[in-house]
């Protein structure tokens, strides 16, 4: 399979002011992308596009947008329409998590979680699924995460939605295999940002990757194109998995072992989520 040429692509980044999403912007920028920038804090977004723009030629243009709000793909859409830009790209990275027991949590901050994890996603996929498919090659990638590979007690809702991304992202790979377009279901384990920073990363113990780690993973498996989902590193890819290996009743009790950071276990629940906060 041959090499994506960047060079003459146009990249949407959601959730691109940190973490995994401007270890994204930058990759692709340093590749010849042209990239347009979404998240919600712009001052931001526009540091960011002036950097890149000067390190490499490339266009890159801010848009600010809570993608928790209704419709948030129709309105990128129209946004990036009015601004004369033709997408061939989209990185699906905006996401965060939540922590601690169901019944503990805020019945609106998991609407929104839900909204942001799996609502965008799939408005955003869907508003620009069509240029994508037409592009050659058209480039899709969803966030999804080691969570997603069982259920994970604490993280209910969580390690469900990554497991929605996961499915609905492998099912698009099938769909798009006459297509010019590549999709890939992305899923990292524990990573260097701002969530572990905001949590404490002393209290998440094991082995880091950093952003550059997991997008490198991405870009390799785009240039390959014969896979519908990837793992970023090989112990994380053992516990994705790993999973297999046991009935659905013993995944759940092994997943509740490890506990969560606010159920009072030893916290390493974690271990198996990478970027849990990539909302910004």
């Amino acid at each position: 399979m041959k090499p994506v040429d960047y060079r003459n692509q146009t990249i949407l980044v959601t959730g691109a002011s940190s973490g995994i999403g401007v270890a994204f912007a930058r990759a692709l920028a340093g590749r010849g992308a042209n990239l347009v920038l979404v998240a919600r804090r712009l001052d931001r977004l526009e540091t960011l596009a002036t950097e890149l723009q000067a390190a490499h030629g490339i266009r890159a243009t801010a848009i600010k947008l809570d993608l928790g709000s209704a419709a948030a793909g129709q309105a990128l859409r129209q946004a990036t329409d009015d601004l004369g830009l033709s997408i061939t790209g989209v990185v699906n990275n905006a996401g965060f998590g939540t922590d601690g027991p169901f019944h503990d949590e805020d019945p609106e901050k998991l609407a929104d979680e839900i909204a942001v994890d799996i609502a965008a996603l799939v408005d955003i996929s869907r508003a620009y699924i069509e240029p994508l498919r037409a592009a050659s090659p058209g480039i899709l990638v969803n966030l999804a995460s080691v969570a997603a590979h069982q259920p994970i007690p604490g993280m209910a809702v969580y390690s469900a939605s990554k497991a929605f991304v996961l499915n609905f992202t492998e099912a698009l790979w099938f769909e798009s295999r006459s297509t010019g377009l590549r999709v890939l279901a992305l899923s990292p384990g524990l990573t260097k940002t701002e969530f572990f920073d905001v949590l404490g990363a002393d209290e998440y113990k094991g082995s880091y990757e950093t952003p550059e780690q997991v997008v490198q993973t991405a870009l390799k498996a785009l240039d390959r194109n014969h896979q519908p989902s990837v793992t970023s590193g090989r112990r994380n890819a053992f516990l994705a998995s790993a999973a297999r290996l046991f009935t659905r009743r013993r995944a759940v009790i092994i997943a509740a072992s490890f506990g969560s950071s606010s159920s009072g276990t030893q916290v390493t629940a974690a271990q198996v989520t990478a970027e849990a906060s990539r909302r910004s």
